[in-house]
């Protein structure tokens, strides 16, 4: 095999302490010894890098910066909306014997009125994609502030009231627009039909807000100085939650049901994280409704077999092999993967080695694999069901990595869905459409789908926060990224980047993106992978050039202190003292 490899690649395949006042750019690498943290807009990097300052934990500094991207970026998170967050603690300072890693799902539920024909109209037809992603039908029971303040209560250092602070601040002084948040109300076909998003995202005139314009959010400072006195029930109740309830209602867009009691029942969990290994490295991810986790670390897991430190990155061989992993992944993720609580999703089956090892079989360095049927993982019973083959569509999604002054770490992926959400505005802040998650059809041929939609459900994920240690329990990489089911093959990537290929983190982060989801092999535009798209048809590919915009931010850890890194295809900082 080896020599087979190395025959084949020949053929083909011609590494200072900064503070925040010195960094201006984005897609930077910069090193702290103390602390860092790592997110998508300068202003929530700086709340962050405020609270770290002040002896806050890895967690209140994630909270205090997630505040203010429900600020700065409307378009990709926020209080109206749900994430997944992995939280490290070192040896050190854990009750157990190994460092402690856990998962919290604060992902959106379905409200009780939601059936499975939840986008099927009354003649039969299922409601088109540009019309579900905007408007009532498509808005969960936001997850986002009973998930942190779960965390908080955990893992919290500093008062809740005090994380709140830098965000009331900023929305009653203004922030100026940026280029991006321009482009994306410029760009959207939906936002201007809704009255309150258009008053805020408009000028009386009815153009987009422009680039540098002075944008105050002083009702969604009242919002969040309320919570940040009487904490997450302040949102789950009273005022906010009618507020909720009476937009989704009465919206002319697609109007819905959803109840008082659906917000106030609202949980966040504590989930099983997910742990496996790649060579020398010990991976957590996050566990279903997800399908990042199990995901990535099927990708890794069937990849072991091939020597990447020997395969360049910047190679046909290297995208060859990836992709093919990835393909493989894809078909288990869009058959197995949902909520657990409501399907039996065999996680363990899906993750074990001898499982893995026969599935990597099926990848050939010479001939790509033609669409991939899923897998039967040892000892599950297959019930009749359907793959969703999920979704490609565009979303705009966020990701916070930090690391505190005691080594405890976080990986937070927060999302509204699609760019703004539903479009529903609410008491200053925007409302998700993560519903849209669910497959729009519940079956197919006779078979149940998985992921059909069902009340108190919670809509499959692609997002995938990770942290790895050695196998000493030491960490080594906090890294996730936005980018809806793309997000897989972005992690993935940059794991490998950083891992195999020896990149520093800022230059993984960089490295093209490419990805297969068991149908086309996807290769960014404008960079150099699109040179390898007639050899990776050759090899049996089916190639499709386009825009992979990822939002990744992570921290790598050396003895030397912490190395970080912001993705240059967004407006992010990773900074640290």
């Amino acid at each position: 095999m080896k020599n087979l490899l190395a025959s084949y690649f020949t053929i083909f395949c011609t590494t200072l302490t900064f503070t925040f006042s010195e960094v201006s750019a984005a897609g930077n690498r910069n090193t702290a010894k103390k602390y860092m943290i790592s997110a998508a807009n300068p202003y929530a990097v700086k709340s962050g890098l405020e609270i770290l300052r002040e002896g806050g934990s890895a967690a209140d500094a994630a909270i205090a910066a997630q505040m203010i991207l429900t600020l700065v970026e409307p378009q990709s998170s926020g209080i109206g909306g749900g994430a997944f967050l992995l939280h490290y603690q070192p040896q050190k300072l854990s009750t157990h014997k190994d460092p402690t890693v856990q998962a919290y799902d604060g992902r959106e539920t379905a409200p009780t009125s939601v059936r499975p024909n939840l986008f099927i109209d009354k003649d039969g037809k299922k409601i088109s994609w540009h019309r579900r992603k905007a408007g009532g039908k498509g808005v969960g029971v936001p997850g986002l502030l009973k998930m942190l303040e779960l965390v908080h209560i955990n893992h919290g250092k500093l008062p809740w009231k005090r994380l709140f602070l830098p965000a009331i601040r900023l929305a009653n002084q203004g922030f100026p627009v940026s280029s991006r948040l321009h482009t994306l109300i410029k760009s959207d076909k939906h936002l201007k039909n809704f009255p309150k998003s258009r008053s805020y995202f408009y000028l009386e005139g009815g153009q987009p807000l422009p680039v540098g314009y002075k944008l105050k959010n002083k009702i969604l400072s009242n919002t969040l100085h309320l919570i940040a006195e009487k904490g997450a029930k302040a949102f789950y109740s009273g005022p906010i939650a009618r507020d909720i309830v009476s937009a989704i209602k009465n919206t002319h867009h697609l109007p819905a049901e959803m109840a008082i009691t659906d917000l106030t029942n609202y949980r966040a969990k504590l989930r099983k994280v997910i742990r496996s290994t790649y060579r020398q490295w010990q991976i957590y991810g996050m566990p279903p409704p997800t399908s990042g986790g199990v995901a990535v670390a099927q990708i890794l897991t069937m990849l072991e077999r091939f020597d990447l430190t020997r395969i360049p990155a910047r190679s046909v061989q290297s995208v060859h092999l990836i992709s093919e992993a990835s393909k493989i992944a894809f078909a288990d993720r869009n058959f197995y993967l949902a909520d657990p609580d409501f399907i039996n999703v065999p996680v363990d089956g899906l993750l074990d080695r001898t499982y893995l090892s026969n599935r990597s079989k099926l990848i050939s360095p010479l001939k790509a694999l033609g669409k991939v049927r899923p897998g039967i993982p040892i000892s599950y019973v297959a019930p009749n069901q359907s793959a969703d083959l999920g979704d490609n569509r565009p979303v705009s999604t966020t990701h916070i990595s930090v690391v505190d002054g005691e080594g405890n770490a976080v990986s937070m992926t927060s999302s509204i869905g699609t760019a703004f959400g539903s479009r529903l505005m609410v008491r200053g802040f925007m409302l998700n459409d993560e519903l849209t998650d669910f497959a729009a059809i519940p079956s197919a041929n006779g078979n149940q789908k998985a992921n059909r939609a069902y009340a108190g459900k919670r809509p499959r994920s692609s997002m995938a926060p990770t942290i790895i240690t050695n196998k000493q329990g030491r960490l080594v990489m906090v890294i996730g990224s936005p980018g809806g089911s793309s997000i897989i093959g972005y992690v993935a990537k940059t794991i490998i980047a950083a891992l195999d290929w020896g990149m520093n983190i800022q230059d993984s982060i960089a490295h093209p993106n490419f990805v297969n989801k068991n149908h086309k092999t996807e290769l960014e535009k404008g960079t150099y992978l699109e040179n390898f798209a007639l050899k990776l048809q050759r090899l049996g590919h089916k190639i499709k050039i386009k825009t992979k915009n990822s939002g990744l931010h992570g921290i790598r850890v050396h003895i030397r202190g912490y190395e970080g890194g912001a993705d240059p295809r967004r407006e992010g900082l990773a900074i640290g003292d």
